[in-house]
């Protein structure tokens, strides 16, 4: 049997970097942070403001995909993860990735994006995430997870959720 990745998704804002570094540190496991693997002109669009496509987005996702199915310790990457194609491009090479969902409001994006510095996505693009966003169904078995809660909480939920030992 393969070692676990998890693969933490939601919008812009909604902490998967934070938590995903703090559940990989927890675990002992590695960590990838898919903005990471976005070519230079993906980053300058986001930097401009100018949401991505889904052409924008294929070589980033396929980036993303090789570095899993490379992976042969337990992983955690951070990926916006928005539309389920984007989701079954990333499970193709790994069909036993664990999918958690960071569900939180516009509101409190909003308001944690506005407080956020030094980051290339600027919270105008926050709308477009919405609206791209396709929230992972049944089928796709996802951990939900709400982001309310201070991050450390957060990963004690997904630590709990998913029976993972520390």
């Amino acid at each position: 049997m393969r070692n676990p990745i998890y693969l933490l998704m939601g919008v812009s804002g909604s902490g998967k970097t934070t938590i995903g570094a703090m559940l990989a540190g927890r675990l002992g496991w590695t960590y990838a942070e898919a903005d990471d693997f976005h070519p230079p002109a993906n980053v300058e669009k986001m930097h401009a403001g100018i949401p991505l496509t889904d052409e924008d987005r294929r070589p980033w996702l396929e980036a993303t995909a090789a570095w899993m199915k490379d992976q042969t310790a337990p992983a955690v990457v951070t990926s916006s993860a928005l539309k389920r194609k984007y989701r079954d491009l990333l499970r193709s090479g790994r069909p036993d990735l664990r999918l958690v969902y960071l569900e939180g409001s516009h509101e409190l994006i909003g308001n944690r994006l506005a407080a956020r510095h030094g980051h290339f996505f600027p919270k105008q693009l926050l709308d477009s995430q919405f609206a791209d966003l396709e929230a992972p169904g049944p089928s796709e078995d996802p951990l939900v997870v709400s982001i309310d809660a201070a991050p450390e909480q957060v990963v004690q939920e997904i630590i709990d959720l998913a029976g993972l030992k520390t």
